[in-house]
């Protein structure tokens, strides 16, 4: 830090390791660039202008503006610029707080750059803008960086209404004691049990400024995607409720996304739908009925058609439009996922939760039609009616595949079983491979 004594700024230097604080004491410099320097009373003086040169193609105006007064907001301990610009140690101190600071360090920051640097409370509208604005510069930055792992934006879903409907559910999240004042506290208690705030933050200050410190890759906020034919495709899912629905899957499920069935490539066949996704590992339903309401699940197993209830506690249901919310297993009762075809005597399509007649999400075999009954939650999952009507017409469904298929899976284990077995046991193994090869009974692999 050159010639500074401040506590503060050395106190936060020490969150990170020593190969790293190089790289965060010369963010000021490297954003200064080429500009004309500055002269405040401490020396050069970081504007609001430069701070849009760096960010200009990864947050609309009015975030940066907002990262601006959050790092006006900080009393580093030495004087301050008289004119209105910040300082290399409000900086540094920013820096820490935002990439590796507690809920009470990132607290008062958040509620500067939601209600102004001298604020003491912020209206719920104010915090709902600043996540808007957050999320909004969060899926800026992941396509100017070059973070979409295989999505198409522009052959997707309402990213705008996306945006929207992420923020309103993240600020629902807020527990106040005053319906419409959000005050420090408040935002601490925020900010320990919904943690994609921080994340969100990481990735825009990271990204924006050009923070790469080695040790600290920026965070993965979409899975993979692959083998989708995005010509043929407009799909309903948008960027923030990806953001929103792949924390939500169980640990594990680290598998590409994949396309097994949508209505617009695939047409309106109960049987080809059925034939797509049995047995093809844990999925993603997603609907949107004839009124707009967009509402789906996810099946933690593969698919099976059998007049029984499947499953684990793992599935959910959950809510895309008007609202975004997960619902979750309520321990009630075990009818987590239900697929039949071709029965006289029991119930012939695909459900989840509640039970026959009554289910949380029903799609019927004759594909066009489906209910979603909830009395008014369904027993299951606790969710409300998802549809418009109780009884919806079908727009559109998709079904994605978001786990390992089985067979992969146990090719997998299979190789990982050999792996581990004794070096007597793995000359065996590769004794008896090499004689079926010899004798034409085994193609040939790759390292033989």
């Amino acid at each position: 830090m050159g010639n500074t004594d401040s506590v503060i700024v050395q106190k936060r230097l020490s969150h990170f390791r020593p190969d790293e604080r190089p790289v965060i004491e010369g963010v000021f410099d490297r954003l200064l660039g080429a500009a004309p320097a500055t002269s405040g009373k401490t020396g050069k003086v970081l504007s609001l202008g430069m701070l849009n040169v760096t960010m200009g193609k990864m947050a609309s105006e009015s975030m940066i503006k907002r990262v601006f007064q959050g790092i006006q907001s900080i009393d580093p301990g030495v004087p301050l610029p008289s004119d209105g610009g910040v300082c290399r140690e409000q900086l540094v101190i920013f820096l820490a707080d935002i990439l590796r600071g507690t809920a009470e360090e990132r607290a008062p920051l958040v509620l500067a750059m939601a209600g102004g640097e001298k604020a003491a409370a912020a209206t719920a509208e104010q915090i709902r803008g600043l996540v808007e604005d957050l999320v909004s510069s969060t899926v800026q930055t992941l396509a100017h960086r070059g973070h979409l792992r295989g999505w198409q934006p522009d052959r997707m879903g309402d990213c705008p209404q996306g945006v929207k409907s992420l923020a309103e559910q993240l600020t629902s999240e807020i527990k106040s004691s005053d319906q419409n004042a959000c005050d420090v506290p408040c935002l601490e208690d925020w900010f320990f049990r919904i943690p994609t705030m921080a994340v969100f933050l990481e990735l825009l200050i990271g990204e924006g400024l050009g923070v790469g410190l080695p040790s600290h890759p920026p965070p993965t906020l979409l899975p993979q995607c692959q083998c989708v034919p995005w010509s043929d495709l407009r799909c309903l899912l948008n960027l923030p409720l990806l953001m929103f629905l792949s924390p939500q899957l169980p640990a594990g499920h680290s598998a590409p996304w994949r396309l097994l069935f949508s209505t617009n490539i695939h047409g309106e066949s109960f049987t080809r739908l059925v034939g797509n996704c049995k047995g093809r590992g844990p999925t993603v339903l997603l609907m949107k009925d004839t009124k707009g309401h967009i509402f789906g699940g996810f099946a933690s197993q593969s698919w099976e058609v059998k007049p029984q209830f499947q499953g684990d506690s793992r599935c959910f249901l959950f809510s895309v439009f008007p609202f975004m919310r997960v619902f979750t297993y309520t321990g009630y009762n075990d009818h987590y996922m239900y697929l039949n075809q071709g029965q006289q005597t029991m119930p012939n399509g695909l459900g989840m939760g509640g039970q026959h007649g009554y289910f949380g999400l029903w799609l019927d075999f004759d594909f066009g039609h489906g209910h979603s009954r909830a009395r008014p939650r369904c027993t299951t999952y606790g969710s409300p009616q998802l549809s418009g009507d109780e009884d919806f017409k079908l727009d559109t469904l998709e079904v994605w595949g978001v786990g390992q298929p089985p067979e992969e899976q146990d090719q997998d284990e299979n190789k990982k079983s050999i792996l581990d077995a004794d070096p007597e046991t793995q000359a065996m193994i590769e004794m008896t491979g090499k004689t079926l090869h010899s004798q034409g009974l085994r193609e040939p692999e790759e390292d033989d």
